[in-house]
Order: structure tokens, then sequence, then C-alpha cells
């Protein structure tokens, strides 16, 4: 199915999204920080980014908005998963390009549905 970048801090989320993602068909690629994960976005060109909001040094907000403003990854859909929960959060967290912000904890199907509409 689609290459995914999953930037995650905690293991815990991590290994469940992964898990998630590996078991709909999708190829997962992590990272623990929004600056290896942009790295990984930028070598492996995935079709899609799961982004949390609050990492170790920059913000998966930050990441977001750098990510929109660069020609090699503004077309990479991000759905920002994020435990932050206020309406202006996900109104942020859209405004820095994400695709959608779902908030934690996410349904399985809800979100494996929704990626797959992306990555369609």
């Amino acid at each position: 199915m689609a290459r995914i970048v999953l930037i995650e801090d905690s293991p815990t989320d991590r290994a469940v999204f992964t898990q998630w993602l590996r078991r709909a068909g999708h190829e997962v690629l992590e990272a623990d920080n929004a600056e290896d994960g942009l790295q990984l976005v930028r070598d492996q060109a995935p079709q899609l980014v799961l982004m949390d909001v609050v990492l170790p040094g920059m913000s998966g907000f930050q990441a977001t908005r750098a990510m929109a403003r660069d020609a090699a990854t503004r077309h990479i859909p991000v759905i920002i998963v994020s435990t932050k929960a206020m309406e202006t959060d996900r109104a942020w967290g859209l405004r820095q390009g994400a695709a959608d912000y779902i908030v934690k904890p996410p349904r399985e199907e809800d979100l494996i549905a929704r990626i797959n509409e992306l990555v369609a």
C-alpha cells in the first residue's frame, strides 16, 4: 500500500500505530523526534506522515509547517495525531499545513480509513 513516516516520541504509541499500519498493509518508517522525521521524509519520499505534536526539540506544529513550506515535501499529507484536544490546537495544526488533526487515542478503524483516503 503506502510508505508512511511515523513521527512519535512515545514508544508505546509508536508500537501501537506501527502495528495498526502494518496490519493494514502499509510500510512504516519511524522517528522519535521531528528533526529525524523530517530527514526521513526527505530521504524516503513517503505518501503520508503521521505526526505527534509534543516532541523533544522541534514540535510537530513546527515540523508540519517546515514540510508545508518545502517544495520537496509540501505535497505529502500530514495527519497530526495528538493528545492536545482543544479546538485551537486543531485549528493551529491545520493552519500549519496538516491535512487532518486526530485526537489521541484514535480508533484504529477511523485512523486507517482516513489514511487510506489520503493515500488513495
